[in-house]
């Protein structure tokens, strides 16, 4: 072959960066030598991958249908370096989950793969859907666990688990004690939510489209944590994932407004992009992912799954 693996590195690095000096460092080589490695590679096949606008480089067509084609090599390359160390083929993970995902499922579906796989490595990184899809297209992540809808024409969209939101108050809060609350009363009282993009704020608003232009919306927060501490200020209600009000039902700081006529349900959701090659590591994560979650009616069942020690053993048996 008339290309090395390096050279693909040195193409990827720079593609996603659009930058020569950012490039080198992150793979570690000196600027002159990334530049001299990416021009070697444009010569060998006398063509250009990229379209230079002052110091930055953009891929042009050719290089944007090459872009997928050598990540997958590399990742297989990696597949093949970490077998040959006897690591099971599992390379570095990265990983990308929406917040409440994140903050509540995610780091113990991560602590079940590390007791299984002691030597994986996992970068985990936690933002709202709409970032978390931004990054799956750019090839920044590996793939992606969402709470929200996904159309684009580039990913592949797997359902997960069932979810339901849930409108809650503060104990002592009027609403609290009724035993259904109209939709009137929810647009007289103060709202407290999550901010646009989030698969948490889409769903609601779909819940709420025949009224969500009189609703009183005080605040929009960006954590569900924050959120549930002004409600239980009494500021006012919000609507959030039964799974991140799981404990705090229980412990009783936080209380459930029933309502009828509204449809607060929706999926999680794996994205990945239609050209990533699945390494071993993807495949094992992914596998535990439904494992765990397997006879769960809804997601705020999940976590007693995680606490199943039995599962994980056949889990193990199996693999």
């Amino acid at each position: 072959m008339k290309y090395s693996i390096r050279q693909l590195e040195v193409f990827i690095a720079v593609g996603r960066s659009e930058s020569v000096s950012r490039a080198a460092e992150q793979l570690g080589m000196s600027q002159s030598a990334t530049s001299t490695s990416l021009a070697e590679f444009e010569r060998q096949f006398d063509t250009r991958l990229f379209d230079r606008v002052g110091k930055k480089l953009q891929l042009n067509e050719l290089g944007r249908m090459l872009l997928p084609h050598a990540m997958e090599l590399i990742d297989r390359a990696v597949d093949i370096e970490a077998l040959l160390q006897g690591r099971n083929g599992f390379g570095p993970l990265r990983i990308g989950a929406s917040l409440t995902i994140g903050n509540y499922l995610a780091i113990q579906l991560m602590g079940e793969f590390r007791v299984l796989y002691p030597v994986s490595n996992i970068l985990l990184e936690v933002h709202n859907t709409a970032r978390i899809v931004k990054k799956v297209v750019e090839f920044s992540l590996d793939f992606g666990l969402i709470e929200g809808n996904c159309s684009h024409a580039e990913l592949v969209v797997v359902p997960w688990v069932d979810d339901e939101l849930v409108i809650f108050a503060a104990p002592d809060h009027p609403l609290v004690r009724q035993e259904i609350v109209s939709l009137d009363e929810l647009v007289r009282t103060p709202w407290i939510v999550r901010e646009a993009g989030s698969g948490t704020r889409q769903t609601f608003e779909y819940a709420m489209r025949h009224v969500l232009s009189k609703l009183n919306i005080l605040m929009e927060l960006e954590h569900t944590e924050a959120i549930k501490r002004a409600v239980e200020a009494g500021m006012g209600i919000s609507c959030i994932s039964r799974l991140a009000l799981r404990e705090a039902f229980r412990r009783g700081s936080l209380a459930e407004v029933k309502t009828e006529g509204l449809d607060l349900r929706r999926q999680f959701h794996f994205i990945w992009h239609r050209h990533k090659f699945h390494t071993l590591g993807i495949q094992a994560f992914i596998e535990l992912c439904q494992t765990v979650t397997h006879g769960a009616v809804k997601s705020d069942d999940i976590l007693l799954n995680l606490d199943d020690r039995q599962k994980m053993k056949k889990y193990i048996t199996r693999n």
